[in-house]
């Protein structure tokens, strides 16, 4: 029985109002690890469940709040805060995807509601790809959604990500104060995003201090599945994000190549998708997540 350490007592307001507020959530104690950030909605009766995985940066409900209430008509739904992330677990001296895939084994197992589909956006994609390789029978299906085999492919890539790594290293010899001066500029800027279509992002930018956000981009820039994910034996779809200026189409197609049966569903939208075209990329994941789960 999972132990509830807090829960929210006012759910704050959806992104979409129409879908009316997010649900509850709460702090669930995982045994030698810490206690994330978690919303859980039990589905109807005898429901597969899907575990949702966030993007670099942000929150459960900054990459999910758009689709909780859909999802959760087919599906029991659980998302966290990935390690670092806003209510997440602390990462540590380092950050390593395999310890947040760990992590949502460690969730899976003390809610009791496994084998899941693992959904993944983005980073989210990577720690939904080492769930199933470190936790095979934790996992029935993957939904890969924006994301890659490997995030360092071109030569743009591979220099953001030297950078990158160049900056973790070098972070832990900046004094407090100016890390601190990081944290504070991007909290402030985040606040200026007044797009009525992502208003409800500025609570969550910036819940993601820049040595986390840091961190976590080195560990992506090391990842890959290249030498593995051809061994995938659950079903798997992957939705492409047709304009995604970040991780762009053809990689995630690649992916999708490398995984034996994958389906591919194409949303034509950027890497973020999931909120500036969400009429879009709501249907392509239920789709997505149903396919998945009628798939022997």
């Amino acid at each position: 029985m999972a132990r509830v350490l807090t829960r929210d007592r006012q759910p704050a307001q959806g992104p979409r109002s129409r879908r009316g507020p997010l649900p509850l959530g709460s702090r669930v104690e995982l045994i030698g690890r810490g206690a994330p950030y978690v919303r859980w909605l039990p589905g109807p009766r005898g429901a597969p469940t899907v575990v949702l995985l966030h993007g670099l940066s942000g929150t459960a409900d900054q990459t999910w709040a758009t689709s909780y209430r859909d999802l959760n008509r087919c599906f029991s739904v659980v998302a966290l805060d990935l390690r670092g992330h806003g209510g997440g677990i602390s990462h540590g001296p380092v950050f390593r995807l395999e310890d947040c895939a760990d992590d949502v084994a460690a969730l899976i197992r003390t809610l009791g509601v496994g084998p899941v589909i693992a959904v993944g956006y983005s980073m989210g994609g990577g720690v939904a790809q080492l769930l199933w390789r470190h936790h095979r029978r934790r996992v029935s299906g993957l939904v890969l959604c924006s994301t890659a085999a490997d995030f360092g492919g071109g030569p743009l890539e591979r220099m953001a990500a030297f950078a990158t790594t160049a900056t973790a290293t070098a972070i832990h010899s900046v004094p407090p104060i100016f890390r601190m001066g990081f944290d504070m500029a991007t909290s402030f800027l985040t606040r200026d995003v007044d797009d009525p279509a992502r208003q409800w992002l500025n609570g969550d930018y910036g819940r993601c201090t820049f040595d986390s956000f840091v961190s976590a981009a080195a560990a992506i820039s090391r990842f890959t599945s290249r030498d593995w994910i051809t061994g995938v034996d659950v079903p798997t779809a992957v939705i492409v994000t047709r304009h995604d200026r970040l991780i762009p189409a053809a990689r995630q197609r690649e992916m999708a190549g490398l995984i034996p049966g994958a389906v591919i569903h194409e949303v034509d939208g950027g890497h973020g998708a999931f909120v500036t075209a969400a009429e879009r990329f709501i249907p392509s994941l239920l789709t997505a997540c149903r396919a998945v789960a009628l798939k022997p």
